[in-house]
């Protein structure tokens, strides 16, 4: 089995070329020019005295070789650890200014990232796991910050060679000569390297995602897994992904442990031809042994660079693929196009669907020349089967989804022309499955006003069912929610949801209504706060309690992304079509003459 198997790239994954990247990356460093002017500065003063370093001590020897004194030697020893207390400071401040530039960049491509997974289309996120997207945004940001710490370190080391290599052949550029040879050997391995590791650190990276976005889905879903007995299930789960990472970055590792030996030994080589050459310039006088201990000396200082290039590979890889990876979240391209930003102001909230064609794959419509006009203030209740397209309506009118073929006009006016932000900004949604965030009540209310006043959300709020439903809550809309609402009962989130679009008030109100059911007083006070929204707003409720479909002004029956029947509840069910057959299969249950007629049967036969 392939080490890479299940680790496919994401739809929107691509390969960008270094040059690529470090044009990507270069204006993250723009703000950081004066941090950067300082780095560099520092940098060549610390290859400058670590170039100085053998110089000194290979002048020494010379020296003491014809003159030994005690004060030639204390010299010596004052002007290396004079030397050495330089160092260290300039690396002490070179990393401290290399850790705040650092971080800023970090910073800043991290919000990068988090705004471009915020501003993608929900098709976007429904086709790729969040933990996953996740995973580019903390993880490989991290990653990339490593490789610019790397970078520093690597830059510093060439400058210190180049600086080397001109002493050494003012020196003597025999000897140099020897040592010039070996580079496009290290070179050309640390090429081939590069692009090994460049693949290898890809698909490490991608076997983390999918462990990361394993871990936010089994915990996310313990609950459904305790209540089936399966939490050996999503052990197994996780060992399966962790396993893959496992072995993805044994890979890595194998292949890290390649390089070193082939560097060491090509280093080693070096250090031999130096040794035996370099003597021999020595015993013939061609040198001096000063100029010789140069050489040795130097060589560590001069091959390092290159060593490091390689030796730090992997890092610069993962660095590299990290960046490529957060750069492919950054520039997918939105599905969602807009072809203007026209000023929205208040909408009436008139809403035509004009031969509208929409398929969430090729090949499997979902609509299919949909046409239908809803007036301002007028509330649609969309009823039929699942997979009829009631929800792609409602995401349409969201602008959620990009539609192939027709147009979708916002009082008269292209919806694709239209400010998007602003244009959401009138529009009140109610999911299935409320959404809360862990906060308080008050808190999940004042979500989409974060301007409304305290005074004003508990006004709206005794609105419904006066209120009632408030003191259930332990501190009131003070009440901590817990996370995604968890404290709350299911009619408690329904209601605190629909309370948050009272208080948005919006021109447009889309609601997927929840099918849990809830005791008879909960859906009292659901439709008190369902009633107060429909009669200031354009609806489209996608219906799931009879209520709901009654209080309607008109009713579409779907059915394969067609409407098939038009009307009131009354006139439907006259029609005896295919909403009579919903409405016995679906509704009929719900309605008070069902009830009483049951009751009688129970009555009758003694239970």
């Amino acid at each position: 089995m392939r080490f890479s198997a299940g680790l496919a790239a994401e739809k929107y994954d691509r390969q960008y070329s270094d040059r690529e990247l470090i044009r990507r990356i270069a204006p993250y460093f723009r703000a950081q020019w004066k941090r950067l002017a300082g780095l560099v500065t520092l940098v060549l003063l610390i290859s400058a005295t670590s170039s100085l370093l053998p110089i000194l001590v290979s002048r020494g020897v010379d020296r003491i070789e014809g003159r030994a004194s005690w004060e030639l030697a204390l010299t010596l020893g004052g002007a290396v650890a004079g030397i050495g207390i330089v160092r260290w400071v300039a690396n002490w401040a070179r990393r401290r200014l290399a850790a705040r530039a650092v971080s800023d960049v970090i910073l800043n491509l991290a919000k990068d990232a988090f705004e471009a997974s915020t501003a993608h289309d929900l098709s976007f996120h429904d086709e790729h796991s969040s933990g996953k997207i996740l995973s580019r945004i903390t993880t490989d940001t991290r990653d990339f910050g490593q490789l610019i710490n790397m970078t520093v370190d690597v830059t510093s080391q060439v400058a210190e060679a180049v600086i080397l290599g001109v002493v050494l052949v003012r020196i003597e550029w025999r000897l140099s000569l020897y040592i010039f040879a070996l580079v496009p050997i290290l070179f050309f391995l640390t090429v081939m390297y590069r692009r090994f590791m460049r693949r290898v650190t890809r698909q490490g990276m991608r076997a983390m995602a999918e462990v990361n976005a394993t871990i936010k889905e089994t915990v996310s879903g313990i609950a459904v897994a305790k209540n089936f007995r399966q939490e050996q299930n999503i052990y197994n789960l996780f060992e399966r992904a962790n396993s893959t990472s496992y072995r993805m970055n044994v890979r890595r590792g194998l292949a890290w442990t390649v390089v070193i030996p082939t560097l060491n030994g090509v280093g080693g080589l070096a250090s031999a031809i130096l040794v035996y050459f370099g003597g021999m310039n020595v015993i013939q006088g061609v040198v001096t042994a000063g100029a010789w201990y140069l050489f040795l000396l130097s060589l560590d200082s001069f091959f390092f660079p290159v060593m490091s290039m390689a030796s730090f590979m992997t890092q610069i890889q993962t660095g590299l693929a990290a960046a490529e990876r957060v750069f492919a979240l950054i520039d997918a391209a939105p599905v969602v196009k807009q072809t203007g930003s026209e000023a929205v102001g208040r909408l009436r909230g008139a809403v035509d669907f004009v031969h509208v064609n929409f398929r969430y794959k090729d090949a499997e419509p979902v609509l299919d020349d949909f046409s239908v006009s809803i007036r301002p203030g007028e509330n649609l209740a969309l009823v039929g089967h699942t997979g009829a397209g009631k929800s792609s309506v409602a995401r349409l009118v969201a602008r959620f989804y990009e539609f192939q073929e027709g147009e979708i006009r916002i009082d008269g006016r292209d919806i694709r022309s239209l400010d998007l932000e602003a244009y959401r900004r009138q529009l009140g949604i109610v999911s299935q499955t409320p959404f809360l965030f862990s906060g308080t009540v008050l808190d999940n209310i004042r979500y989409a006003r974060p301007e409304a006043s305290d005074a004003e959300i508990e006004e709206i709020s005794r609105q419904v069912g006066e209120g009632e439903w408030i003191e259930t809550l332990p501190r009131g809309l003070d009440s901590e929610v817990g996370e995604r609402g968890a404290f709350l009962s299911m009619g408690q989130r329904q209601i605190v949801s629909l309370i948050r679009v009272l208080v948005q008030k919006p021109t447009i109100f889309i609601l997927d209504e929840a099918t849990a059911s809830v005791d008879p007083f909960t859906e009292w006070q659901i439709q008190q706060a369902l009633n107060l929204i429909l009669s200031s707003t354009t609806s489209f409720l996608i219906a799931h309690r009879l209520s709901t479909v009654k209080s309607a002004d008109r009713i579409l029956v779907m059915r394969s992304g067609k409407i098939i029947e038009t009307g009131s509840h009354q006139d439907l069910l006259a029609q005896g079509g295919h909403y009579a057959e919903l409405y016995n299969t679906y509704f009929r249950h719900q309605s008070l003459a069902y009830v009483e007629q049951a009751r009688q049967i129970a009555s009758g036969s003694g239970v």
